[in-house]
């Protein structure tokens, strides 16, 4: 007996009822993309290793993907690695490429293999899938979509305030309600150097990123683990919990981190995009999170989140400043800013809160009945006008059971049967059914897109 196929743990089948209002996501947000100034890309779902290792972070390298070569893989591998089971070296030896594990790194190695087909500042929008090895679990995929707006070539905080517009935007149209969480990695390097550990800011940030999934307690556990002194632990738990309106907290971060430059640049630039973004109005709630950190080691400075008011799920958007990305690739001093909307967590948001409006769906809006060799003729003309005019049509194709027929329309969900017989086909007319309202009509053949118009 043949095994009943699966798919990876992670990963989804969508059905075409399903794909359109994924599709309603993808439409709205490219919209907005464009409407901005973006202009789209595409980069392989596979990069070599050399581009992706070392962009993440340890915890983010564990998560990648790894693709093994072609043919004999194990031809050259170290056989005292293989007996002693170094998954990590190991894998070096064995994997050349990997699944991306997000679209910034491979924007950024696009940026410079392309620099000089480019003009700085160049806006680009990206929407694809990626892949991490991660845990699956609620809200988190193996596999999914991130759909990315990044501005490359400009140092100016103008971008981040446009881009905060824009995730106002999008959610807007969606109709769902979010805080943006803001931060900034100055802030978290001055605060580092304030507990007396600027050596130890990507355990912090690492740590700390965690705190909403774990608890301080927790994170204070792990800052241990990860070298830091209890004094210094004892000195960013108050930090971190700063309370107040966005402008006393940077009021307080202000007078906090006096003592350090990197600090205090921070608190200046926290400063300009909040009030710039407040001075154009925003939908969205603007939220300071000092402990935002974002466990990604290539930002340097505005760190934004986003999460949904009414769903109980991680982030749907996230994103930030990044000085040094390029750098690694062989350009630097080039800086650049970007986004990424999580796709499949916003789906999921949609599905929670029904959100999708009437005509997210798949299907076609008229179906025409087979009621013979002559009739299904006439229908296949018909179809074709409306075709042309923008309106989705299809005959079925066998000449069926005028009730078999009206169950596969049922099924399906299909809004109006359209019926040419035998009287209609004589006169040059067409019966049209709503099969909603369960009315019926019968119009002029040369009336038919009019009348599926309205």
């Amino acid at each position: 007996m043949a095994q009943k196929p699966s798919i990876p743990k992670g990963t989804r089948d969508f059905s075409p009822a399903e794909m359109a209002k994924r599709n309603y996501i993808f439409n709205t947000i490219r919209d907005v993309f464009r409407l901005y100034g973006y202009e789209a890309i595409e980069t392989p779902a596979m990069e070599n290793l050399s581009t992706l290792m070392g962009k993440y972070g340890e915890e983010g390298d564990k998560l990648l993907f790894k693709i093994l070569n072609s043919g004999d893989f194990l031809r050259g591998a170290d056989k005292a690695l293989i007996e002693s089971g170094d998954c990590a070296r190991l894998a070096s030896q064995l994997c050349e490429k990997g699944l991306r594990y997000d679209l910034t790194v491979p924007f950024a190695r696009y940026v410079v293999q392309h620099r000089g087909e480019l003009q700085f500042p160049f806006k680009r929008y990206q929407m694809q899938p990626v892949w991490r090895a991660d845990r699956p679990q609620k809200g988190r995929y193996r596999e999914f979509y991130q759909c990315d707006a990044d501005v490359i070539g400009s140092d100016s905080l103008l971008n981040e305030v446009d881009l905060l517009q824009m995730i106002d935007e999008v959610f807007r149209r969606l109709g769902v309600r979010i805080a943006i969480k803001l931060n900034n990695r100055k802030v978290l390097a001055g605060i580092a150097e304030l507990i007396g550990a600027p050596d130890k800011l990507i355990d912090i940030t690492v740590a700390i990123d965690k705190i909403d999934k774990i608890g301080i307690e927790k994170v204070n556990e792990e800052l241990a683990e990860r070298g830091l002194s209890a004094e210094s632990i004892a000195a960013l738990e108050p930090i971190l919990k700063i309370s107040g309106t966005v402008a006393e907290r940077l009021a307080a971060l202000e007078q906090l981190l006096a003592p350090s430059e990197i600090g205090r640049k921070g608190v200046e630039e926290l400063k300009e995009v909040t009030e710039a973004t407040l001075a154009l109005g925003l939908d969205a709630e603007l939220d300071l999170d000092v402990s935002l950190a974002r466990g990604l080691n290539y930002y340097t400075g505005t760190i934004i989140e986003v999460k949904a008011k009414d769903v109980e799920i991680g982030s749907i958007t996230g994103g930030g400043r990044y000085d040094n990305l390029t750098g690694v690739f062989g350009l630097p001093g080039v800086s650049g800013v970007g986004i990424s909307f999580g796709a499949d967590r916003i789906y999921d948001v949609l599905n929670a809160l029904n959100l999708y409006p009437a005509d997210a769906k798949a299907g076609p809006k008229v179906l025409f009945l087979n009621l013979g060799q002559k009739e299904a003729a006439e229908s296949m003309r018909q179809v074709k006008k409306l075709r042309q005019a923008g309106i989705s049509a299809v005959v079925y194709p066998d000449a069926s059971k005028m009730k078999k027929q009206m169950a596969y329309a049922n099924d399906m969900a299909v809004p109006f049967v359209a019926i040419i017989g035998e009287s209609e086909l004589a006169d040059g007319k067409v019966s049209v059914k709503n099969m909603v309202s369960g009315e019926q009509q019968t119009v002029a053949a040369d009336q038919l897109v009019e009348a599926l118009a309205k």
